[in-house]
């Protein structure tokens, strides 16, 4: 089966049975600061597990577009270097939100598997938590494997969390045994031995971490599955590298074509490439820019590392721009942002590409100069791997690489220590956040959010469900609402809250998940009268930046027309008295006559 088609028939078995196709969230998470890529099929659905937010569709099944690179420099060196290690994947996922749970998980997953996808039954295992009484006997009443297959193990193998608190549970993964003998397979083997791949993994979500770290069974049951394309793919083609399925090998065969180099005589750097070229033709699509912070730091270690990869196969000029119609084309079907951002990501990859080149022979003499000083197990200081970064754009992993290939080492702490000297900056906005401290809530009434009326009303009759106080001020949170809350780069209404003798100066409106909190000066003595307030948004305020609003809709309409669909928005502010407008373009802006 071609990747393709294993990803159609995923979507399609759980169509069938009632599950509703969402389309994969952007890499560039929506409204989730915590992280910086979408990491997991599960990110877009965490405010239902978080109780925070109601389904649209008790049962959901997608494709979702992942990445996964942290913090840590060390985290891209498996990458390439083995056969299943990835920045980018795609997970193949079903859930239910309080609908089915164990039952039909287990005898679905077993279904696709063995039936519609006919894998050897006599090659799988599955392993459940060793609590988890329930989930094995399901395995052995609604399916036919053998019971010596299904294994118990502990929390760390067989205990999902999404973190120290919040939802968590029990899961059951499938394991599938790529050894060419199958006499030689034992239980032994799995979660020790490399040739039993995990292939699938059914996370029962039915308990809630507290913060004193025990357990409390949730109001519902959830079922959150997930499943990696790429590996899926290796099986049902019967290979045992990722890289020689279909999802890369069309990127390969042009590498091998550009550099005249054999991919099986040097297999490291094509596979480097061939990861990284998909993680930057991705996220780039969904909005990520390289840049010298956070996300965009990321890209640009990614895009350089891949860089430097092409020098290993004599590829000395800028070449990775030009794999990008490949990838667009091996994947938009699937995904058909791919094809419309086709030439802004080419042209992104390509400017970025041709900067780095213009300091990497610099810097690579530099880097040389510093490994020639010292003997063989030495190690290059913090400061001196500092310096290669911020004068020769070189990601500290990169410098690591070509010491490494020297036997020399680098002082990650001490590039550390050197990064946080210049990034401690006397900047801060003044401006409440929300998640700036522990608020400290006073409940007035049980009911739940708000309800936004503002596009009909600019003043309402109002009762406060609670409230906390800050420093030279409250945050009130109200049953219904005439202010519109900060939202997309468009700040806040203003105007005032009053009852009984009380009058309160609304001076910013914030939202958190469903809940708009209204950020208020002045003072209160007695909350009591707050079950009947007037809301009032002052009217100027909101004409004002609603016509601002507007500009900004044809200001980008005229960069557009004028410059071309290269041009990208990359954010914007929505000022009563201003407006900002942020783009990219990677070619001089001339002035236009």
């Amino acid at each position: 089966m071609k990747s393709s088609e294993i990803r159609k028939s995923f979507i399609e078995f759980f169509q069938k049975k009632d599950h509703k196709f969402i389309r994969s969230a952007p890499v560039v998470p929506i409204g989730d600061p915590t992280l910086l890529f979408t990491n997991a099929g599960m990110n877009q659905f965490k405010p239902i597990f978080l109780d925070e937010s109601k389904p649209e569709h008790v049962r959901a099944v997608n494709s979702q577009k992942c990445i996964r690179v942290s913090g840590k420099h060390n985290d891209l060196e498996e990458v390439g270097i083995d056969t299943f290690h990835h920045t980018f994947f795609e997970m193949l996922g079903n859930w239910s939100f309080g609908d089915y749970y164990k039952k039909d998980a287990i005898k679905w997953a077993w279904e696709l598997l063995t039936d519609v996808w006919g894998l050897d039954k006599n090659r799988l295992w599955v392993t459940v938590y060793k609590e988890d009484q329930e989930a094995y006997e399901l395995w052995l009443s609604q399916t036919d494997i053998e019971e010596d297959r299904v294994l118990w193990f502990g929390k760390k193998e067989n205990f999902w969390e999404m973190g120290e608190t919040g939802p968590c549970g029990p899961c059951s993964e499938i394991h599938y045994y790529i050894g060419e003998n199958i006499a030689n397979q034992s239980s032994e083997g799995v979660n020790i031995d490399a040739q039993y791949w995990e292939l699938w993994n059914l996370v029962f979500i039915q308990n809630e971490r507290l913060a004193d770290g025990s357990l409390v069974q949730l109001s519902q049951s959830h079922v959150d599955t997930g499943a990696g394309l790429e590996r899926i793919t290796s099986v049902l083609q019967n290979k045992t590298s990722n890289y020689e399925t279909d999802l890369f090998q069309p990127v390969i065969k042009e590498l091998e074509s550009k550099s005249k180099i054999k991919y099986v005589d040097n297999p490291v750097p094509f596979q480097v490439i061939a990861d990284h070229i998909r993680m930057l033709c991705f996220s780039i699509a969904d909005g990520a820019l390289p840049s010298n912070e956070g996300r965009g730091y990321v890209l640009r270690r990614i895009l350089r590392r891949a860089s430097r990869f092409g020098r290993v196969l004599k590829l000395e000029e800028p070449f990775l721009h030009k794999l990008v119609p490949s990838l667009c084309e091996l994947m938009s079907e699937a995904y058909p942002e791919l094809m419309e951002k086709s030439t802004h990501i080419k042209l992104v990859i390509g400017t970025e590409e041709t900067l780095f080149n213009q300091t990497l022979g610099r810097g690579i003499n530099h880097l040389e100069k510093l490994i020639d000083k010292l003997d063989s197990g030495s190690t290059i200081s913090g400061e001196d791997a500092f310096k290669l970064y911020d004068t020769y754009g070189f990601p500290i992993d990169l410098t690591q690489l070509i010491a490494r290939e020297n036997d020399i080492k680098v002082d990650e702490d001490g590039f550390d220590s050197e990064m946080s000297k210049q990034k401690k900056k006397a900047r801060q906005s003044g401006k409440f956040k929300l998640k700036d401290k522990n608020i400290n809530w006073v409940t007035l009434s049980s009911e739940k959010d708000s309800e936004f009326v503002g596009y009909e009303y600019l003043k309402t009759s109002s009762r406060v469900l609670k409230y906390a106080e800050i420093e030279n001020g409250f945050i009130i949170v109200l049953d219904k609402t005439p202010f519109y809350a900060e939202s997309g780069g468009q700040v806040g209404d203003i105007g005032s809250i009053s009852f009984d003798g009380v009058d309160l100066t609304v001076i910013d409106v914030q939202k958190q998940n469903e809940m708009i909190v209204h950020l208020c000066k002045g003072e209160v003595s007695n909350w009591s009268k707050a079950t009947s307030v007037k809301c009032l948004v002052d009217e100027d305020h909101r004409n004002n930046v609603k016509r601002n609003h507007t500009a900004t809709h044809l200001l980008h309409a005229a960069l557009k027309s004028v410059l071309g669909d290269q041009v990208q928005q990359a954010g914007s502010l929505v000022h009563p008295n201003y407006l900002r407008f942020d783009l990219t373009y990677f070619e001089k802006i001339s002035k236009y006559k």
